[in-house]
């Protein structure tokens, strides 16, 4: 398959490291594009649900590829989440094209785009992170729940369901917390004089102009890689909502990512961490 040359790409809650993670699409959908600069916009990594030592080799390419990218000069912003929120302590940090932020604004021709992951106007996270961390693991379980129903529902020859989608869907307090999120990046981002504002966090896709009283916006939010399989796409001064799933793309073509999935030790994974950078951090290939 041909590489879709794509200016910049932003993808938020992948939660490397969870059962939940489609890393195989995540996978097949970035050796389908070639970026000029990616934005991580926080929880690619999910530091929170990291101790029950899961991590298969669908999700170290994930890592392995990203790195790749780095040390062929392509930008790679990596934007802290709650979920990775422990490298929130490096912030600043560079090594070549690579850089870990909170925040960054971009200048897309001649319009600023604002982006950080959103995690910041979470009340739950600010004042009662156990909850948070308590409705991760009720999520993770949910997720690992829906996918014995989609097994037999695939068995009876029915299509897939989003258990956690339907119920945020269908909740009020839910909606009203989507919406409230929106409605505060907006109103802070035209406070500001931005154009764009970018987020992630709510799992939920989005791409649309948001006017108020004091100006108008565009907010636009990557979604994930547990529901939604979807991502953000600057090219040619165009923005679009990347959706896996519609992607006729994916379907058609085979992009060879399969291998046996294992669980590995922390100290393991440690080890080949360290592996896949020293092999592309060596002289003879930077």
């Amino acid at each position: 398959m041909k590489k879709r040359p794509v200016d910049i790409v932003v993808i938020s809650d992948v939660h490397l490291g969870t059962y939940g993670c489609h890393a195989k699409e995540l996978l097949k959908y970035l050796k389908s594009i070639k970026p000029e600069q990616v934005v991580l916009n926080g929880d690619i990594i999910d530091i929170w649900q990291f101790s029950k030592r899961y991590w298969p080799k669908s999700h170290m390419k994930v890592i392995k590829l990203i790195m790749e990218w780095i040390t062929k000069g392509v930008k790679v912003y990596y934007i802290t989440g709650n979920h990775d929120e422990m490298l929130r302590k490096f912030v600043g940090f560079r090594l070549g094209s690579f850089s870990i932020e909170n925040k960054i604004v971009l200048d897309l021709h001649g319009k600023k785009a604002w982006m950080f992951h959103g995690d910041v106007f979470d009340v739950t996270m600010q004042h009662s992170k156990w909850i948070a961390k308590l409705g991760a693991m009720g999520y993770d379980f949910l997720i690992l729940l829906n996918s014995g129903v989609n097994y037999l529902s695939k068995q009876m020859g029915r299509g897939r369901v989003s258990m956690s989608k339907r119920i945020k869907n269908g909740v009020k307090s839910a909606i009203k917390f989507i919406g409230d999120f929106e409605k505060t990046a907006a109103d802070i981002a035209i406070e500001k004089e931005f154009d764009f504002v970018v987020c992630g966090h709510i799992h939920q896709p989005q791409m649309r102009q948001i006017k108020t009283p004091k100006g108008t916006v565009m907010y636009m939010n990557s979604g994930d890689w547990i529901e939604n399989l979807t991502a953000l796409e600057y090219y040619k001064g165009e923005w679009e909502l990347y959706q896996f799933n519609e992607d006729a793309r994916m379907k058609a073509n085979d992009i060879e990512v399969s291998e046996a999935d294992e669980a590995l030790e922390k100290n393991i994974l440690f080890e080949r961490l360290l592996e896949e950078f020293n092999s592309i951090s060596s002289p003879e290939r930077l």
